[in-house]
């Protein structure tokens, strides 16, 4: 065996292995009878194992081994002051015994403040059951903030630092403000104001957003809360019934006023569709009118020229031979002859008979 001098040279881990080895020595040596007629042999060498494997775990987490989760960075101390050193996550290394190490989450998170009391202006006293606020603690500024306000900087600028706003908003409201009229607007106030005193403070930490559930008031007031509510509640029914008939009525009103719009549209078209028609029928007439006078005219020209060209045919033709002819032949052709002093006398052209008037 070495000597404790040696023993104190070896390595940091060789030294850890040194008592697992003793252990294992003492173990082994251990009769175990009482177990040894109970369990199998089987059972004893997993009991055995797990016994050593414990042992291994809890003296290398002993020496320094250590994991920091993801999302989180880690921070160490030693002898209560804060070091300088930042690991990210993983498994890391730190002096045993001495050195204390600290996951800082630097992702989102959600704290979660219940029950805070709080006076109103005219000395009502409610209370908010929950408050939850999201924040992020940025990983540049993490040191400077543990530095100032330890690991637990949450305590300080977040659940001490609710308690205090709220409390200072309800002093300077009124029940109705509070619990009524600005309560809409109460997370983005408290937001604002948180934000403003860390940016001074503890700049690097972020106010995303506030989330608030409706303060507990007095069962009183609360009864008599309920009951503007429903008459409220009445009064935009009756309200909205209202609503609804004014607009029922103007709707029917412009229903008819569209029935009446499109019955005058469809008449005006119906009359200008007969006055086209009649005016088509007019302008038939008028073109039938002038075929007709067209026609009549062109007609009486004709018979006209006809009757100029049968002139001038007739004077052409009737010359005096040709009236003597047709004057012998219309004599010859009489087949009835009277003779006596008393028959008329015949008139004949003296150039065409030759024959003087009878007495």
């Amino acid at each position: 065996r070495s000597s404790p001098s040696a023993r104190s040279r070896l390595p940091p881990r060789r030294a850890a292995i040194v008592p697992v080895y003793c252990i294992h020595n003492i173990f082994a040596s251990f009769p175990f009878r009482f177990l040894s007629t109970s369990l199998h042999p089987s059972m004893i060498r997993v009991l055995y194992v797990l016994f050593l494997l414990g042992i291994n775990l809890e003296i290398v987490k002993g020496v320094g081994l250590h994991r920091i989760p993801e999302g989180h960075i880690g921070v160490y101390y030693r002898g209560g002051a804060l070091l300088d050193r930042i690991t990210d996550p993983g498994f890391h290394w730190k002096t045993p015994l001495i050195t204390k190490h600290y996951a800082v989450q630097v992702t989102v998170q959600t704290d979660k403040v219940t029950q805070i009391p709080c006076g109103t202006s005219g000395g009502t006293i409610i209370a908010f059951d929950r408050v939850e606020v999201v924040n992020q603690l940025h990983r540049h500024a993490a040191h400077a903030i543990v530095k100032n306000y330890t690991v637990h900087y949450d305590r300080t600028w977040i659940y001490h630092k609710i308690h205090h706003e709220i409390n200072q908003f309800c002093s300077q409201h009124t029940l109705q403000e509070v619990y009524i009229d600005t309560f809409d607007r109460l997370d983005e106030i408290l937001t604002e104001t948180l934000q403003r005193d860390i940016d001074i403070f503890a700049p690097g930490l972020k106010i995303i957003a506030i989330r608030m559930t409706k303060p507990r008031i007095p069962r009183e007031i609360l009864h008599n809360y309920e009951k503007i509510e429903a008459e409220k509640t009445a009064l935009k029914v009756a309200e909205q019934r209202q609503k609804l008939v004014e607009k029922q009525a103007d709707t029917e009103r412009k229903k008819a006023m569209i029935e009446a719009d499109k019955e005058t549209r469809v008449a005006a078209i119906h009359l200008n569709r007969t006055l086209a028609a009649k005016i088509n029928e007019q302008r038939i007439a008028e073109i039938e009118n002038e075929m007709k006078v067209a026609r009549v005219q062109a007609e009486a020209d004709s018979e006209l020229y006809r009757s100029k060209k049968e002139a001038e045919a007739n004077a052409m033709r009737l010359t005096p031979e040709l009236l003597h002819l047709e004057t012998v032949r219309a004599l010859a052709n009489n087949t009835k002859i009277y003779f006596g002093e008393s028959i008329p006398n015949i008139f004949l052209d003296n150039q065409l008979s030759g024959v003087t008037k009878l007495p």
